[in-house]
Formats: structure tokens, C-alpha cells, sequence
């Protein structure tokens, strides 16, 4: 059984619709509501439920219409999981039409899009949505006929009497098909994996793939309402700041401006909500931004006005000095340590600062406020936490606000943090009846986000005589997520550890790892690939160093650490395990691992000689229940210009569901990994974010990317849980680069971002 099947109570199929032109089946809400909870938004549960979560219906005309309750961002979820219901149930995909499912816990359980879990967690259920469907079409056919339902079978959107030939299309059976009982879990028939048509295959094409490339898909900023206005808020440059005075007066001349209100600033821990400060609101976006501009706020900062990156770094670096709060001691690291010779320890220290998450498309949202409720339009990973927040805020009950959720250009983790919403509602209620478009500009975005942590890593290893460490120590210092939610929380919280850290994979007898508090001056957020970026990064580019250190290969090197292929239990090197997977469903197996590895060497050809000015890097990490390896190739030229000639990404996921959507994803990731690495950085002055736009906050341009990008899927056995796609490409990138850096020029990068070092990079 399946972490996902594990969710479902015995009889997880609900009622039929009463419509007499349609089959409906769906979901039990309250199974899903029971489910696996990460962190952050994800930890508020919905509660037992009375009414059916709807995700199929088939009309009279045969159109089978299929609920996508995940928001889509690029992943191709919006594909996936309705590919599924579709292949189960037998349906003809060019007969299938996909509807967005708004907010609403109650009856569609956890819908937050991030932690690389929409597959992994409902490829199951998905499965048996479809299924039930297609057991009730058979049943309704074989009643009509009068026959045994052993005589006949779905088909492409058919229902056949095998016998004679005859057959109906679902439209036909429809009403009856909705008059048949519900088959209980034990009753299900699941196809067997040979007989899928779509899972596995990589043929299906994207659902919104026609309307994103002719420029008709509704993404949050294209949201269009009768008499709409617009907004625009200056927020507070230092979170907690609160406005002193602004000049409204002269803001109100700006031609088009219409109205001026204060929005509060938060109190109590950020979690997601508004920053606070002003808006204005104009007959267009330009008036608007025009009338913000007059308003000349004067602020007073508040307790985050001394932060500064320089000065945390070096606290950071201070801490890291010191013991920690141990979060995994296998062993006795600490002790052997102290008996090693001189001589056989090695440390070294890495940093990753601040990243933004930069999405294409900039938050935005469009809200309406009457004597009803609210009602929103907009890009959101998490619709759930964007309608509690503006019920909140609106003191309404959550059942009065209604979340449309329209495509996004981006997420990465920065939408499902919805303060963005809860400002659009606040300004619509104080415009009530008019349709309010609250957009925030690209320096609101980069200025105002949710940053991945500030991170410093600090490992040590003692060596046997072979070269591999005998103990390992990994100390990290980072801003903790949960200063979010708690004020003042300076704690990790066991999943950041236990990403890439605590879960390491290496057969080393004595491992310590430990965690340095340093306190939260910013709102940290959680970020494509969370804590793995900078623990990937720390202990990745730590192995290179030690294969050097031995005078071995770094492949040769890498292969001999992960130790003979073993199964882990990965409660035993975790206090958590990506999220409370079940170990049961997720052991940690490190043949799969060698696997990737392997795979990623040989599509680079390592070994191979290089031209001058050449290196090849290796890193890999297992994250999201994922296993994930790269090597990139780079060329350094006599004047220390680098380029990044070959990306080799190799991914485990377990069973693919959607090959092509994996791969594009793994291409993202290599790109998206390579643009942190090499121009990635957020830097506070004072309590100010230094940089505003693309042009200081740079992302990877066409000129710096890799010549080619080489994807590699292994594995794919249908009989795994699917695990996570869209954030373990990332992780393994930044380290990859560094190690190939070093391989052309003998310099190592230990800090982030590359480009910062560029000058001194000479082949």
C-alpha cells in the first residue's frame, strides 16, 4: 500500500449527482484532510465533511469534465493528475475538458502547491476516482443490456458488450451511470500498469499548452472586471516599519488617482500578512505608480533596522564556531573528533545568502467586496490560506469569500504565501462594489518578498587512513522558517534539518549534526527546494573537497562514501522525514542513488580528457523522496571568463507519471539552479533590501546558459510511489558548478554567488 492509499477511509467514493444528464463522482475530503501536513500554510488542516468533493461528470454529449484542485505554475499538474482520473476511467483525452477548482478545504482537502507532492500524494486517489467512474459507466451498460458486467468493458469513451459488439458511449449512459452504487475501496478494479494509455507514456499534451502559446491563457495579471480600478501600496522597506506621515494630498492631484487609504501593519509574527503601509488606488496601474511616487511616506523602521548581511554573516560565522542544538548523533562524532591527529581533519565553511524568488509574474489579485462577501481572481499556490486571510481580514466567515484560481506565471514558494490577496480585499472593502486590481510592481517583489535563508555551513571530517571520514560534523546557521509563525523563534524546526543534513546518506559510522540559532530579521519563506539549496551546496562541494584531499576521483571518491547499497529506515538518520512520509512507503535506498550518479557520469563521459580550461563537477542529493544527480562541464577561458558549456540532470522519482512534464522540470530546475548560483543574492543595509530589479537581482540571461541540457530519467518502475519532480533538479546544481570550477582551475567556490569571484577564475 501507498503513503497516498494509506489516506483513504474503505469507502472513499461519494454520492452521484442528481442531475439526469451526468454522472458525478469524487473524493472524500475528510481522508484528505487527514493527510500528510509539511509546514507553514500546510499545517492548518480542514476539518470533517459533510458534502462530496466532485472531481468527474460526463455530460449527455459525452464530454468528460475532470476538476484540477492543484493550482498550476508550470509543473503540468493541471495535465497530470486529470491524465490520470482519464486513463483509469477509460476516457478519450480529446473528449476530456479541465475545470480549476476555486478554494475550498472542505470539500477538496490541503490544496497548497508547493513540496513537490500534487503526484506524489494523489496519484492514487486520482486513480480511483477514475476508476469507480468506469466501473459505474460498465455497470449502467451491462443493466441496460441485461447482462453480467464480466461481459463488458470500457473503452475509449465506450462501453462494450464484448460478446456481441454492441456499445454505448458514456454520454448515452450517463444518467443511468448515475444512478449505479458507488463501488466501496474493496470493489475497485485498478488497471494493471500494462493497460495504462497515458501514465508513463509522455504523450499527453499539456492541457493549457494551446491557450499559454497563442496568448489566451488567464494568468493573475490578466484578470478583467467591468469598472475595475487600480493599486498599488507602499509597504514599510523594513519589515515590522510602521507609516509615520505621507502626503496624500499631493498624491490625490495625480491625475487618475482616486482614493488613498492605510493599509495596518501586521502584528504578531509575519505569517501572511500584509506588511502594512499605503494604498492607492487610480483609474489605471500608471496613475497609481505615479501617485505612490508623490506620496513621499516617512517611516519608522522598527526593531529590523540595524540588520545588515555583512555583520549577520559574521555572527553567523561566530556561532558556527560553537556547539549547536544536535539534531542527529549516530555515533560518537563529537568524541572522535576530539582523538583524531591534526592531520586527519578537514573543515571547511559554505554560504548561501538571501535568495528572491523573482517570478516572471509579480503578485498580484483582483477582488470585489459586497454585502455578500468578497470574491477573488487571482495566481495563488495556496487558495485555501488566500481565503482565510482575507476572511480574517475582512471579518468574514470563510464560506463568504470565494478564491478564483487563475494560472501562474511562476511560484517557486512565494505564492503560496498569499499577503498579496489579503491587501486586494482590504482595499476592495473600502471600495466596496468596485473590483479592485491590487498589482505589485517588480521592485515591490523584490523588495517585499519572502527570502530563502541567509545560510552558513560548517562541516568538519575526521579521515581514516583511506581517505573517507570516520566521523562527520555538519553545523548550520540560518534564520529559521518558523520565525514566520512565532515571534522571536530562532529553533529550527526538524524538517529543515532534515533536509539534506539529517538524512544524510553516507556510510559514515559517526555522524553529528547540529544547529546554530541566529534570530530572523526578515521574512523568510520557504523557496524552491527549501533548506536542501544551501545543505546540498555545504556538504556536495564538501565531498569534492575531501576526494581531492585523498588524491582520488571524485566520482571513484563519491561511490565509495555512499557505501554499499543498503536500504535506510529514514527514522534513523531523522527526527522528520520529508513531511511525515510513511518510511514504510519511502526507505531511503542507496542503490537508487548510485544509480543517478552512475547514470550522470556517463552521459557526461566522465573520464574522458578535457581541453584546457575544462572541468567536470559532480553533486547529488536526495530530496522529496527523489533521487537526483548532476554533472556539469564548464570552460574557463586565460582571462577568467566562464562558460557553462553541459548540464547532465539524471532523476529518480519512482513511477513517472508524466514523462515530459519531468523532464521539462528537470531543465527549469538546471537552469533556475544555475541562475542562484551564479547571480543569486538579496543583501540588507540598514534593514533595506539593496537590490529593486532584474538588472541587480539578476537572473540568468541567454548568453550564460549551457550550451545543452541533458535529461535523464532511470527507474520509472510502476510498482514505487511516485516522489517529488519539481524541486529536487535544483539542490544539486550550485555544488555541480563549484566542483567543476575547481576541476578547470584549482579555485574553490565556497561561497555563493559565483559571479562575486569571477575575477579570480584563471584556467
Amino acid at each position: 500500500m501507498s503513503a497516498a492509499d494509506s489516506l483513504m477511509p474503505r469507502r472513499s467514493f461519494l454520492q452521484v449527482a442528481t442531475a439526469p444528464f451526468a454522472l458525478a463522482i469524487g473524493l472524500d475530503a475528510a481522508a484528505q484532510a487527514a493527510g500528510p501536513q509539511k509546514y507553514g500554510a500546510d499545517s492548518m488542516p480542514g476539518g470533517t465533511v459533510d458534502s462530496p468533493l466532485v472531481f468527474v461528470s460526463i455530460g449527455a454529449d459525452g464530454v468528460v469534465t475532470i476538476v484540477a484542485h492543484r493550482a498550476e505554475m508550470g509543473t503540468g499538474v493541471r495535465t497530470s493528475l486529470p491524465m490520470v482520473v482519464a486513463d483509469e476511467m477509460e476516457a478519450s483525452w480529446e473528449r476530456v475538458r479541465v475545470v480549476q477548482a476555486p478554494a475550498d478545504e472542505s470539500r477538496y482537502g490541503n490544496q497548497n502547491v508547493d513540496g513537490s507532492r500534487s503526484v506524489r500524494h494523489f496519484f492514487a486517489p486520482m486513480r480511483r476516482v477514475g476508476a469507480a467512474a468506469r466501473q459505474m459507466l460498465e455497470a449502467a451498460a451491462a443493466r441496460r443490456w441485461a447482462v453480467p458486467t464480466a461481459e463488458v468493458k470500457a473503452v475509449q469513451h465506450e462501453v462494450l458488450h464484448l460478446p456481441s459488439g454492441r456499445r454505448f458511449g458514456f454520454g448515452e449512459l450517463a444518467a443511468e451511470a448515475g444512478m449505479q452504487s458507488v463501488p466501496t475501496h474493496e470493489q475497485l478494479q485498478l488497471k494493471k500498469p500494462v493497460q495504462w494509455r497515458y501514465i508513463g507514456k509522455g504523450r499527453t499534451a499539456g492541457i493549457d499548452q494551446a491557450a499559454i502559446s497563442r496568448g489566451q491563457a488567464l494568468f493573475g495579471m490578466d484578470a478583467l472586471l467591468p469598472g475595475m480600478v487600480f493599486a498599488v501600496v507602499a509597504r514599510p522597506p523594513v519589515v515590522g516599519g510602521k507609516l509615520q506621515q505621507a502626503d496624500t494630498a499631493a498624491a490625490l492631484k495625480v491625475p487618475g488617482v482616486i482614493r488613498i487609504l492605510e493599509i495596518p501593519a501586521f502584528t504578531g509574527a509575519p505569517a501572511f500578512q500584509p506588511l502594512g503601509g499605503i494604498a492607492v488606488v487610480a483609474c489605471n496601474t500608471w496613475a497609481a505608480m505615479q501617485g505612490r511616487a508623490a506620496l513621499n511616506p516617512q517611516w519608522d523602521d522598527g526593531p529590523n533596522a540595524g540588520y545588515d548581511s555583512a555583520s549577520f554573516r559574521r555572527e553567523q560565522e561566530r556561532v558556527v564556531k560553537s556547539p549547536g542544538t544536535v539534531y542527529r548523533d549516530s555515533g560518537n562524532a563529537f568524541q572522535v573528533m576530539l582523538e583524531a591527529s591534526a592531520g586527519s581533519r578537514v573543515s571547511a565553511e559554505y554560504f548561501v545568502p538571501h535568495l528572491a524568488h523573482a517570478t516572471m509574474e509579480p503578485p498580484v489579485a483582483t477582488a470585489v467586496v459586497t454585502d455578500q462577501g468578497c470574491e477573488v481572481w487571482t495566481s495563488v499556490q495556496n487558495p485555501q490560506a488566500a481565503r482565510d486571510g482575507v476572511a480574517s481580514a475582512l471579518q468574514l466567515t470563510p464560506t463568504q469569500v470565494k478564491v478564483n484560481v487563475l494560472l501562474l506565471g511562476g511560484g517557486f514558494g512565494r505564492k503560496s504565501k498569499p499577503d498579496y490577496v489579503t491587501e486586494a480585499a482590504i482595499v476592495a472593502n473600502a471600495m466596496r462594489g468596485t473590483p479592485v486590481k491590487l498589482v505589485w510592481s517588480r521592485e515591490d517583489d523584490i523588495r517585499h518578498g519572502y527570502y530563502h535563508a541567509v545560510s552558513l555551513d560548517h562541516l568538519e571530517a575526521a579521515l581514516n587512513p583511506d581517505g573517507l571520514p570516520q566521523a562527520w560534523l555538519h553545523r548550520t546557521a540560518a534564520p529559521t522558517i518558523t520565525s514566520l509563525f512565532a515571534p522571536g523563534a530562532q529553533a529550527a524546526a526538524p524538517f529543515e534539518t532534515g533536509m539534506s543534513a539529517t538524512n544524510m546518506l553516507f556510510a559514515v559510522p559517526h555522524v553529528r549534526v547540529e544547529r546554530a540559532e541566529v534570530a530572523a530579521q526578515a521574512r523568510i519563506g520557504w523557496f524552491r527546494s527549501v533548506a536542501n539549496i544551501p545543505h546540498v551546496f555545504a556538504t556536495q562541494s564538501f565531498v569534492s573537497e575531501l576526494a581531492h584531499r585523498a588524491g582520488q576521483d571524485p566520482l571513484k571518491y563519491a561511490l565509495a562514501l555512499l557505501g554499499p547499497d543498503r536500504r535506510i529506515d529514514p527514522t534513523a538518520v531523522s527526527d522528520v522525514f520529508n513531511y511525515s512520509e510513511s518510511p514504510v512507503d519511502y526507505p531511503i535506498d542507496t542503490g537508487r542513488m548510485r544509480a543517478v550518479i552512475e547514470t550522470a557520469a556517463r552521459g557526461a563521459r566522465w573520464g574522458r580528457k578535457l581541453p584546457k580550461g575544462h572541468g567536470l563537477g559532480l553533486a547529488f542529493a536526495y530530496s522529496f523522496v527523489t533521487y537526483a544527480a548532476t554533472v556539469v562541464e564548464v570552460a574557463v577561458s586565460a582571462q577568467g571568463e566562464l562558460g557553462i558549456v553541459a548540464v547532465d540532470m539524471v532523476l529518480d522519482c519512482g513511477l513517472q507519471v508524466n514523462p515530459e512534464r519531468i523532464r521539462a522540470q528537470m531543465e527549469g530546475g538546471a537552469i533556475m539552479g544555475l541562475s542562484l548560483a551564479m547571480t543569486g543574492e538579496i543583501t540588507f543595509r540598514n534593514g533595506r533590501v539593496q537590490q529593486s530589479n532584474y538588472h541587480d537581482y539578476e537572473v540568468l540571461r541567454h548568453a550564460q546558459a549551457p550550451r545543452v541540457i541533458r535529461t535523464h530519467l532511470v527507474g520509472g518502475d510502476p510498482s514505487l510511489p511516485p516522489g517529488g519532480v519539481g524541486e529536487p533538479p535544483v539542490p544539486p546544481v550550485a555544488p555541480a558548478l563549484a566542483n567543476a570550477i575547481f576541476a578547470a582551475t584549482g579555485k574553490r567556490i565556497r561561497s555563493l554567488p559565483v559571479s562575486d569571484q569571477l575575477l579570480n577564475l584563471k584556467a
